[in-house]
């Protein structure tokens, strides 16, 4: 708004009987009278007294130091500190902009720089997706093409809140953000990502939202670059660009974000460096130099009375057309508030003093000018004292909630532009053999995502590759189905084609041609041109940890896509294309804090179990946690052994030991019973006719499998097997021959018989005492899942290990969940079980730690399966969600209530299923915050898995405490796995 002077003559008037008085007087009206003023606090009245204090305090010389904002850095050395001091001090300077450094560094430079200064320093960043742009060891947000891709813009705002929390920690008050140009050429070399997209509305709304987040919470923004820079094909850093549109399609297009933001109360904005003939500038006055754009367009017409910066006066734009000090001088003659990043202070100070005596400007618009940065500095709260905490400054800075928030604004951003045939989420993979590709140096987090949902192989395509790399690829391929393709290594440069090598497209279409393919696309949006025909593909925008681990859940369902490709890219590729779909309720990965959870509170876990790796519990121990279908803490600890070799990784496949009895045995029950195939009120030898005479007939399922059915609570099968500590030569030889296939150990191998032999001994095995008339009371016992793997498999009339590969393991992606692991993967993978001195006289490792399931030839009903952490969630999950996942129906609602409640007064078990104790205090086997509906097991080994329907809660432990000796309990004796619990439901957040 132009400053006016307004003349009030002497007038007597006469009112009511009374005499009033009116002196002519001159003053300046002040925006900070105007309601509308963005600069205009609440309180006012102190704004203006503090603003005429601090103004009346400086001589008109040091008033115009209030005009510049220099460049400063707190990666350089003790020089560049000591000129921005002398500046400071000598030149009386109105702000900083920083640049690149670290944190600490610049957090010291702006308490120091502040300690010398007369008037409040005004700090300001660049920082258009957060801090992290300039300075080291913060978060990075996401670019603003990757936001215009968001459909929910109240994320953006949350972004502005955060970014605004990360400039208050830091001292710092103005954002050189958001960037409003509507970017509607493609080949833009400046702008480009940096846009929210193509569309102006789209454009305006997004921006607002950043606006008002900043804003909203004390931190000022600033709308660039005026009045677009979006259609241009050259860089202001290095030229003069040139735009040549009319005066009316700049209203319309790139002129409409500005007046909605101006709308909405925006604080500042930075004028560009550009030459637009049909806003009346030339080719030596570019729009920061021409009135008719500064004063007349922004501020007249439409009305802008926020502070105006120019855009850095150090850029080719207009460096090259003028002098250090000219520039800024004419710069301030155009319109403009703060000379930004200026190169010769006293210089132009000099040139602005001789204009002023040359009457080219008035003393009182400099003035007025000043004014207004110190209300905006009022308004940042400059008025009080200023210094910066820098303890632990760089946690503070990046906390689990802005880890979280960057989660969800990519998870957001996420966007699918084909899907032929609807072939993603991918559902049931029993049938896919799957490989990625991966072309350039990145991807290496998309790879181990992937391998959480399935089983893959994979390859990478350099940069370099040529025919032969291709042909050698295509051979390796024979054996797949499915081939997933991140392309990373992806620049910002169009005229480079943003990197991406046309054979490396042919090669991939070509692979379309003969392969379900689906390709990621980790970089600039505009790059997904060249993808175009391809018949799945995902845009990720950019390549970082985040978008790599949300890729593969993408792919395989466990988390919705509904991102809009915010910019046109090809004929075939418009702005706003987009194939969403709904997540298929497959198990994915967050952040707690996006789960209402508290990392903090987790981390207390660590302790735990460092102490009881330290006190010899275990060696070495994997815990995972899941919340609402996300996990949320996954973490290894420790070593395999104490000898602190290999490291424990989530990876790391453990002997899960009784937790077979759940995730094996079990799980074939119900999808049994689910069927119909089942009844559990029949008696067992209806499915074993071969217990008709036995103690055994009238057993009823429903007993077996609740411990209630008077079986022993174990028999060691083994003893009969071995004499003086020896094998005994009829049941074992040292090498695999004709009548001995079973293998018990490494070097150990079973008569073809021994599993039968082990289920008579069973069946032959005495009852226990009944405790009433009315039946036996409860004792766990393994004995259970011997006989009811004898009847699934009956009824089946197939091995159990076969189905449940086929019907729940490789359905669901589990290929560690398995029986006999050495079969599928490497020792190295799995952690050394017992050394056993008893039996197989070795120490076990990748066979099963049981005795008795390792006579079964390591395919038991009670023991033998081996897992990780991950695999044992999905199967929770799975019965979270009522026995589906996936897409996958597996069992019935109704029967995994039943067999997971409470099923009689005796105890807490349910059907196979073991639960909390009724009563607190009782040392049962899950943590005292544990809900009445949670449900699990543990196992001998050291493992343990839970989930509480009440909270959609997960949790998994594994470990191998009985490593070297099984005799060692302390796992147990210390609580570990129950005190972790307890520590999982103080973390859920209420």
């Amino acid at each position: 708004m132009n400053q006016k002077v307004w003349r009030v003559p002497f007038v007597l008037m006469l009112i009511g009987g009374m005499v009033f008085f009116q002196l002519s007087f001159g003053f300046e009206k002040e925006s900070i009278e105007n309601p509308g003023d963005p600069l205009r606090t609440r309180d006012y009245v102190a704004q203006k007294k503090w603003v005429d204090s601090v103004f009346n305090s400086l001589t008109f010389e040091e008033r115009l130091g209030q005009l510049f904002m220099v460049a400063a850095y707190s990666n350089r050395g003790e020089a560049h500190k000591q000129r921005i001091a002398k500046l400071i001090r000598e030149e009386q300077l109105g702000g900083l902009i920083f640049f690149q450094g670290g944190p600490v560094r610049q957090a010291h430079l702006t308490n120091y720089y502040q300690s010398i200064t007369k008037t409040p320093l005004l700090i300001a960043m660049d920082a258009e997706w957060g801090v992290s742009m300039r300075l080291d060891s913060v978060i990075q947000f996401p670019k603003q093409m990757t936001l215009g891709a968001i459909r929910d813009d109240e994320l953006i705002y949350d972004m502005g809140t955060e970014i605004a929390r990360q400039f208050k920690e830091l001292g710092m008050h103005v954002n050189f953000a958001p960037v409003v140009d509507v970017n509607s050429n493609p080949n833009n070399p400046v702008i480009g990502y940096r846009a929210f997209g193509e569309q102006k509305e789209k454009v305006a709304k997004k921006a607002v939202a950043y606006m008002k987040g900043l804003q909203d919470h004390g931190v000022m923004a600033n709308a660039k670059h005026f009045p677009g820079h979006g259609d241009t094909d050259s860089d202001s850093h290095y030229t003069t660009p040139v735009i040549q549109n009319s005066k009316d399609q700049i209203q319309d297009i790139d002129l409409y974000p500005y007046r909605q933001l101006i709308k909405e109360n925006l604080m500042s904005v930075m004028v560009a460096h550009l030459h637009i003939p049909s806003l009346g500038t030339t080719a030596g006055k570019p729009t920061t130099l021409t009135p008719a754009v500064v004063n007349d367009l922004l501020k007249k017409d439409m009305g802008f009375e926020g502070l105006v910066f120019t855009d850095a006066l150090n850029m080719k734009g207009v460096s090259s057309l003028h002098e250090p000090g000219e520039v800024d001088l004419l710069a301030l003659l155009a319109g403009n508030d703060v000379l930004l990043y200026a190169e010769d202070v006293p210089k132009s100070k000099r040139l602005i003093l001789q204009a002023v005596e040359e009457g080219r400007i008035s003393k009182a618009q400099i003035d007025g000018r000043v004014r207004k940065i110190l209300k905006a500095k009022y308004w940042a709260g400059l008025n009080r004292p200023q210094h910066v905490n820098t303890d632990h400054l760089v946690e503070r800075l990046s906390t689990y909630e802005t880890a979280a928030l960057v989660e969800r604004l990519y998870a957001g951003s996420m966007t699918m532009v084909s899907n032929k045939g609807n072939f993603l989420p991918i559902r049931n993979q029993d049938l896919l053999k799957m490989a990625s590709i991966t072309l350039g140096n990145g991807g290496e987090t998309f790879q181990h995502y992937l391998d959480k949902f399935g089983k893959f192989t994979h390859y990478r395509l350099p940069r370099n590759s040529n025919n032969q790399s291709y042909r050698a690829l295509e051979q390796n391929l024979n054996d797949f189905n499915t081939i997933v393709v991140g392309i990373t290594d992806v620049s910002n440069s169009p005229r480079r084609n943003f990197g991406i090598k046309a054979d490396d497209m042919y090669f991939i279409k070509n692979l379309s041609e003969k392969y379900n393919v689906i390709t990621v696309l980790f970089g600039n949006a505009y790059a997904a041109k060249y993808l175009e025909g391809l018949p799945n593909v995902l845009v990720a925008y950019e390549e970082n940890e985040y978008t790599e681990k949300l890729a593969p859940q993408v792919i395989f369902g466990a988390r919705g896509v509904n991102g809009a490709l915010p910019a046109t890219v090809s004929a075939g590729l418009p702005a706003g294309i987009s194939v969403p779909f709904e997540s298929k309720d497959r198990l994915g990965y967050s952040y707690p804090e996006n789960e209402g959870m508290d990392s903090r509170t987790l981390n207390n876990i660590d302790e735990v179990v460092n102490r009881a790796i330290r006190r010899k519990s275990t060696p070495g121990a994997c815990v995972l946690v899941a919340k609402d279908g996300k996990v949320v803490f996954e973490r290894g600890y420790g070593h395999l052994d104490y000898k602190k070799g290999q490291t424990v990784t989530p990876e790391t496949v453990y002997d899960l030991a009784s937790i077979t009895k759940v995730m094996a045995t079990t799980q074939t029950v119900m999808f049994l019973e689910s069927r119909g195939l089942l009844d559990m009120e029949d008696p067992v030898s209806k499915y074993l006719p071969e217990l008709i005479g036995t103690n055994k007939a009238d057993l009823k399922l429903n007993d077996i499998m609740a411990h209630e059915a008077g079986l022993a609570p174990w028999i060691p099968h083994y003893t009969k097997t071995i004499h003086s500590g020896k094998w005994d030569p009829i049941f074992y030889h040292r090498t695999k021959g004709s009548g001995y296939s079973i293998q018990v150990a490494k070097g150990m191998y079973g008569m073809d018989a021994l599993p039968d032999s082990v289920w008579k001994w069973t069946v032959e095995s005495p009852l226990r005492r009944k405790s009433s008339s009315k039946g036996y009371d409860y004792k766990y016992s393994d004995l259970t899942m011997y006989i009811m793997q004898k009847v699934v498999e009956r009824i089946l009339n197939q091995p159990m290990d076969a189905f449940l590969e086929q019907n729940f393991y490789h359905p669901l992606g589990l290929y560690t969940l398995t029986y006999r692991p050495l079969e599928k993967y490497d020792m190295d993978r799995i952690a050394p079980t017992e050394n056993d001195v008893v039996f197989r006289h070795e120490l076990v490792r990748g066979h099963v730690h049981d005795p008795g399931a390792a006579m079964y030839g390591g395919v038991a009903g009670h023991a033998g399966l081996f897992g990780t952490a991950h695999d044992l969630a999905v199967m929770m999950q799975m019965m979270l969600q009522h026995g589906k996942y996936g897409g996958i129906n597996l069992l019935d609602a109704k029967t995994v209530k039943e067999f997971t409640k409470r099923q009689s007064d005796q105890s807490r078990r349910g059907w196979g299923w073991d639960k909390p104790d009724p009563e607190p205090g009782e040392g049962g086997p899950a943590g005292e915050l544990a809900s009445k509906n949670s449900f699990g097991h543990t196992g001998f080994t050291g493992t343990a898995v839970w989930a509480d329907p009440d909270e959609n809660l997960i949790y998994v432990f594994l470990s191998n405490r009985v490593y070297p000796n099984a005799s060692n309990n302390s796992l147990l004796r210390d609580n570990v796995r129950t005190d972790i619990q307890d520590i999982i439901y103080r973390a859920i957040r209420k």
